[in-house]
């Protein structure tokens, strides 16, 4: 299992509105801020490292927050602000996709923050629902939902949290 921490994400109501003063800042669609929040820490929910080393609701790696970010990467509104900056920097808004693929090297990455924000275009609820979404974990050994309060013990198999928990 991945050294996570899962957590309540911010009010729907406060992450939209950073998402919305970054667009009027920066010029990037709210809606594409929003999609990489969700895929990347499914809105902040997911709390941790990852394997690469990429940090914060947005997951910036120290190199790339340094370039673009502005106070500490764990606060949600700064790296809503860092994502948009990067973004410009490469490409945004004329080239989304090239801007997505700069900002994650996988074309299945830039699709699904497209679809996403595609999705919060077309329906207007779109983006309640996201919010909504809990954290699915795919393993081998089934999908495990990791519920708020959710945090990894140290390197505990997933077998063995299956059984604990009943997946």
């Amino acid at each position: 299992m991945p050294a996570w921490r899962i957590v309540a994400p911010e009010p729907a109501a406060d992450l939209r509105a950073w998402y919305e003063g970054a667009e009027a800042e920066f010029g990037v669609p709210w809606q594409y801020l929003a999609a990489i929040n969700l895929v990347e820490t499914a809105m902040g929910r997911i709390r941790g490292t990852s394997v690469a080393g990429a940090q914060g609701p947005m997951q910036f790696m120290p190199a790339t927050w340094e370039a673009y970010g502005e106070g500490d990467v764990n606060d949600p509104r700064q790296a809503i602000r860092g994502a948009a900056r990067y973004l410009i920097a490469s490409g945004a808004p004329g080239d989304m996709a090239g801007a997505l693929w700069s900002y994650n090297h996988s074309d299945r990455y830039v699709r699904a923050v497209e679809r996403y924000a595609d999705l919060m275009v077309e329906h207007p609820g779109a983006f309640a629902a996201f919010h909504g979404w809990g954290v699915w974990y795919w393993t081998t050994a089934g999908d495990l939902y990791l519920p708020v309060g959710w945090e990894a013990l140290e390197q505990e198999p997933v077998d063995e949290y299956v059984a604990r928990t009943g997946g």
